[in-house]
């Protein structure tokens, strides 16, 4: 069977940097996602949310959370679950709404992240952060800040 090279045609250059962003994240994402899962048996979407409250010094309503991730609340409900079900995150009742619940890391989830972590740096080292200078960095870095913006119009 001969063997095709597939392009993805005529495309703009806008449409080349916007298929090549969806495929870095992807790639990337999915990268970090099976190195997390082997070693840590941690999933992407659990780190995230680690990432999140390991940058808080107060526990973090889960609704914060889903507003700062790329997940949803509900989500972000279940993976709180899964977390404190291992004894990394604690739970415990907002101090100025009953309704609402606070969550954060435990000391055994700061050590976990840490490790993760380290994990997450060694996968990306060999095809990011070698790969990229730190005026690439600053570039990408502008673009995020521009696409993170508020939208115009």
């Amino acid at each position: 069977m001969a063997h095709n090279d597939l392009t993805l045609g005529e495309m703009t250059p806008r449409d080349h940097a916007f298929y090549g962003l969806v495929w870095a994240g992807t790639t990337l994402s999915a990268r970090v996602d099976q190195a997390l899962v082997r070693r840590h048996d941690l999933p992407l979407s659990w780190f995230e949310v680690m990432l999140w409250l390991h940058g808080q010094p107060e526990p973090v309503a889960a609704s914060e959370l889903g507003a700062r991730t790329l997940l949803s609340r509900s989500q972000v409900s279940r993976v709180a679950d899964s977390l404190q079900a291992r004894g990394l995150v604690e739970r415990a009742p907002s101090p100025t709404d009953a309704r609402s619940v606070r969550i954060a890391l435990t000391p055994a989830g700061r050590r976990a992240f840490a490790e993760a972590d380290a994990t997450r740096r060694e996968t990306l080292a060999e095809v990011f952060d070698d790969l990229l200078d730190d005026g690439d960095i600053a570039a990408l870095e502008a673009v995020w800040a521009k696409l993170k913006g508020k939208p115009r119009g």
